[in-house]
């Protein structure tokens, strides 16, 4: 599994590399999005279908949407790629329940400590139910949030940034979060479709 781990994290460096700081004459797109020339990367338009005329109103959703929906799945990834990285790892939080694999250990916490399993799965749906409660305006694009801002910031890091250095944690944070979302992506087709993932059958992860 330690091989699998491995094998995921080197097909995704690149989405981890610093990003350039250096300013561009254009716009902070373009500064903190090189690899596009500061454009928005969507092939198939999915960003534009909103904007397709003849069809029932709100019928596709607006960027708000998308982007909300991008940072809250790319973090919930990067947590779960730590989660498996350190249980894989043999790091356990004391007194916790220890799975032998990690497509279980959520059967297992549940079972074992339904009390703390609770408590966790309870301020979830907290954190899920603020984002929710935007969709509406978002899926619209009317909404006044900022996607990806939950309001937690109780220690007021954001206002001592820069609009530069602001931009380029967002911008950082995005590329992470989709690096993680392939990287268990692969985990779970490996587990699921034995060959799918030819690289960890390479490396001779299981």
């Amino acid at each position: 599994m330690k091989s699998a781990l491995i094998a995921t994290l080197i097909g995704s460096t690149a989405a981890f590399a610093p990003v350039p700081t250096t300013k561009s004459t254009t716009s902070l797109s373009a500064a903190f999005n090189p690899e596009f020339g500061g454009e928005v990367f969507d092939p198939m338009g999915f960003g534009k279908m909103h904007q397709i005329e003849g069809v029932f109103p709100n019928m596709f959703p607006h960027t708000q949407y998308l982007e909300e929906s991008e940072i809250k799945h790319g973090r919930m990834a990067m947590l779960a790629w730590t989660g498996v990285w350190a249980t894989e790892s043999g790091l356990h939080f004391p007194g916790a329940p220890v799975a032998d694999d990690w497509t279980n250990a959520l059967g297992v916490w549940a079972r074992e400590d339904p009390g703390g399993f609770g408590i966790v799965l309870a301020l979830l749906c907290i954190a899920e139910g603020e984002g929710v409660s935007h969709a509406g305006d978002n899926f619209r694009g009317v909404s006044k949030k900022t996607p990806g801002d939950m309001g937690f910031d109780w220690m007021g890091m954001t206002k001592k940034l820069s609009a530069d250095k602001l931009e380029r944690y967002k911008t950082v944070e995005k590329k992470n979060g989709r690096a993680a979302m392939i990287a268990m992506a692969s985990l779970f087709a490996m587990k699921s479709i034995p060959g799918s993932v030819p690289i960890m059958d390479l490396l001779g992860a299981n």
